[in-house]
């Protein structure tokens, strides 16, 4: 997430820096990505910071006055009643406590830009008026019957859903996540082909469960557990793989997994078009195409795994697989459906999707109506609002813009990604591209940035839809500010 903070009515990125305005009155920024932890501006900070001479861009909305616990007794008690989950960013972690569109608000009422929407989920923007009124209209009428009964709540966003896709994908399977909708299409696969072995990429990131965790390739998400019947194959990284962006070399290493490691046939292929999780990072040209024939021939399922992807996020198209030029066999969804809504999808062929009915395939709450509801809206708001458009728009400029840091900051080794899919990977040298770890965790503690790719060292740029140029302005401005201080 990204974000600024200016008092009441200002910045959003993660990063905190003081800045002060012609009064001289202080004025906290934030940039929120997606980072760990935070610390407090310094004293040096606060006598540097009228360098800044950046603003974040006006915003006609007054949070709520927050009256409940505060972040350090937030804090105390995460830790006694959640001591498995995920710790909070920063090490004076953030409570916030409102959303509105592209920004955030913390306990205080300090305003955030966010340039991380909930790791690439929040699409329409925080609190949409289109998806909170079609959420709380669901809600009033009837919030759960689950698919055994009839509702059009759930069998109209199916069939707007399925309209958004080519060929045959017609076929729609609610989840309640991406892990879960990636699990089922592992699930898919094998039953369709009778195979078992599954082709992923290193670097790649599909979910923590059973199955998922086989297929997704970095070791600080993957428990010593059994892990069986994956291959991965080697990562098309342009900026760090073996072959540069020549992707039909890289393709090459299926086909030899598949000769020497499976009985020559499989049950499928799955991937992201952009690694999220793994660093923003672009497939090398020519690698889903080749790979997507090598499958088929082995009897294969293609799954294009669209959670961080779809919906427009990348701009150029709706699907990130579209970009490629292929047509999966299966897709999966979550993320962006519902806008922070609960929810996934798979979507599929009837006649792939047909395994399913020899045995009883169900899910209490995959297709919940309050949450078909949300997703439905999500997709109009999109269409109306044009956000695929701006996304390509928005992002495009925010992306030539990073590039041009780079000039400046030698720290930047690498800009890539498409649409409001960005990452900035950050280096000690440009040519011997070490990872810049302490710097990154530097720059995380100062911008309130997030991160991530198999050395912690990306800034994921990955905010609501709705972010204008004037954000990216700010943005850029900050991130250029920070790294100057370095």
């Amino acid at each position: 997430m990204m974000m600024m903070m200016m008092k009441r009515f200002s910045c959003p990125c993660w990063s905190s820096l003081l800045l002060r305005n012609k009064k001289n009155t202080k004025i906290n920024c934030q940039f929120l990505f997606s980072t760990t932890t935070t610390i407090a501006p310094s004293s040096e900070d606060e006598q540097e910071d009228e360098n800044v001479g950046s603003k974040m861009p006006h915003f006609n909305h007054t949070p709520s006055p927050y009256n409940g616990p505060s972040a350090s007794d937030l804090s105390k008690r995460r830790k006694l009643y959640l001591p498995t989950a995920v710790g909070p960013y920063y090490i004076n972690p953030l409570n916030l406590v409102e959303g509105k569109m592209q920004y955030l608000y913390d306990e205080n009422g300090r305003r955030y830009l966010d340039a991380f929407g909930g790791i690439a989920t929040v699409s329409c923007g925080h609190c949409h008026p289109d998806v909170v009124e079609a959420t709380v209209k669901q809600m009033r009428l009837l919030q759960h019957t689950t698919v055994l009964y009839l509702n059009h709540s759930v069998v109209d966003f199916a069939e707007a859903l399925a309209a958004k896709f080519p060929g045959d994908l017609k076929a729609v399977f609610f989840t309640n996540s991406g892990t879960e909708a990636n699990e089922l299409a592992l699930l898919i696969a094998r039953l369709y082909t009778s195979c078992h072995d599954i082709i992923s990429i290193r670097n790649g990131y599909h979910g923590n469960a059973t199955s998922t965790m086989g297929a997704t390739a970095q070791n600080f998400h993957k428990f010593n557990v059994v892990q069986s019947g994956v291959h991965h194959a080697l990562n098309p990284d342009p900026y760090r793989g073996v072959f540069g962006s020549d992707g039909v070399k890289y393709a090459n290493d299926v086909q030899d997994i598949i000769d020497y490691g499976t009985c020559g046939r499989v049950a499928g292929f799955i991937a992201e078009s952009i690694q999220g999780v793994g660093g923003v990072i672009e497939l090398a040209p020519g690698y889903l195409p080749a790979v997507h024939s090598i499958i088929k021939k082995a009897g294969g399922l293609f799954i294009a795994d669209e959670v961080q992807t779809g919906f427009g996020r990348i701009g150029s198209h709706f699907w990130g697989f579209e970009a490629h030029g292929i047509v999966p066999d299966i897709v999966t969804l979550a993320k962006g459906i519902g806008n922070g809504t609960p929810i996934g999808a798979v979507v599929t062929t009837p006649q792939i999707a047909e395994v399913l009915t020899r045995r009883t395939y169900f899910s209490t709450f995959g297709g919940n109506l309050v949450c078909a509801a949300a997703g439905h809206a999500v997709l109009r708001v999109i269409e109306k609002e044009k956000l695929e458009q701006n996304a390509f728009v928005v992002g495009s400029y925010l992306k030539e813009c990073l590039s041009s840091l780079m000039n400046k900051h030698e720290i930047i080794g690498d800009v890539r990604g498409r649409g409001m899919l960005l990452g900035v990977e950050l280096v000690k040298d440009q040519k011997l591209k070490i990872p810049a770890k302490a710097e990154m965790l530097h720059i995380m503690e100062k911008m309130k940035v997030g991160k991530g790719g198999f050395y912690g060292n990306v800034l994921r740029i990955t905010p609501p839809l709705c972010f204008t140029k004037e954000d990216a302005d700010f943005l850029v401005d900050v991130m250029d500010y920070t790294m100057s201080k370095m």
